[in-house]
């Protein structure tokens, strides 16, 4: 059962996840924290909420004030579970990743709009008697993608729009050979969270992008040092930097219409294939919030 939200005060319409390094956003005034469980379990972290250039938003930390979780260990389908819960309509997710592209550099920003997902997680809400197909062939909000890279854009960051995210497992690094099968394969960056995340987002009718900040060059570059969590480091100080003004400088500047006839709000339309009469009852008291638009109580 998800815990009993005390208040719209609570509520929020946009969603940050913090990844490595983005723990909190200075600036942001905090009105409330609040900890979730879920159908799935506990997210990853009590969710911040705030008012960050006027704005209410929903934070929350992908793997833990701290930094406790690795990738495999995040419960994503309590995450964003949990930013439905909390009325989000739009998440702006921070990452970083390995560059699979001579011009993609460290500390260079892209905003990926495919991906190639190899890992074996629990990437949908649905099963336990009642099957849905969503539709995944452009998994990220074309619209907030959009009004992100205008922004990046007018800061005077190097950013690129486009392009294929491969997720993988971890929580290792890929080897040699792994990077360069990644670069023929036509990938751009490689990371290990996104694509669960895009794939959950879509099925809760959430407006998802995904801002990648490059660390490094995975390990395919033979002309720069092996990649080290020294390296990502040194990278990670000045990325988070950047995101945070991306994101506050997002924040103040977006419309309020923005995606508001956007697809991603309706992507649960005729994707059910189970008779409601079959369905559980269990099963719908569940994704009550997800599924209450299209199949009766």
């Amino acid at each position: 059962m998800t815990s009993e939200l005390r208040s719209d005060h609570s509520k929020a319409d946009i969603g940050i996840i913090g990844g490595t390094g983005m723990y909190l956003i200075e600036g942001m005034e905090i009105l409330d924290e609040i900890d979730l469980v879920t159908p799935f379990g506990k997210p990853s972290d009590k969710f911040v909420i705030g008012q960050l250039e006027g704005k209410k938003v929903a934070f929350l930390s992908r793997h833990g004030r701290g930094h406790t979780l690795l990738p495999h260990e995040i419960n994503y389908r309590a995450n964003i579970y949990s930013f439905k819960v909390l009325g989000v309509t739009k998440i702006i997710s921070t990452n970083s990743v390995g560059s699979l592209k001579e011009e993609l550099r460290p500390r260079d920003v892209v905003l990926p709009d495919q991906f190639y997902d190899k890992t074996h997680r629990k990437g949908t809400f649905f099963g336990d008697g009642l099957a849905a197909h969503i539709s995944f062939a452009h998994p990220v909000c074309p619209d907030l993608s959009g009004f992100l890279y205008d922004v990046i854009i007018d800061i005077g960051l190097p950013v690129y729009k486009g392009g294929c995210y491969i997720c993988i497992e971890g929580p290792s690094f890929s080897t040699v050979a792994e990077s360069n099968i990644y670069r023929s394969w036509g990938c751009d960056v490689i990371g290990m969270t996104s694509a669960t995340e895009a794939k959950l987002a879509r099925e809760a009718e959430i407006c998802y992008v995904t801002m990648n900040f490059v660390t490094d060059y995975d390990v395919w570059h033979e002309e720069e040092e092996t990649v080290t969590v020294e390296m990502i480091l040194r990278n990670l100080e000045v990325n988070t930097k950047n995101a945070k003004n991306i994101i506050k400088k997002t924040i103040a500047e977006m419309p309020q219409g923005l995606g508001k006839d956007c697809g991603c709000l309706h992507a649960l339309e005729n994707t059910f294939v189970t008779r409601p009469e079959l369905i559980p009852q269990e099963t719908k008291n569940s994704l009550r919030v997800l599924i209450e638009k299209y199949i009766p109580d």
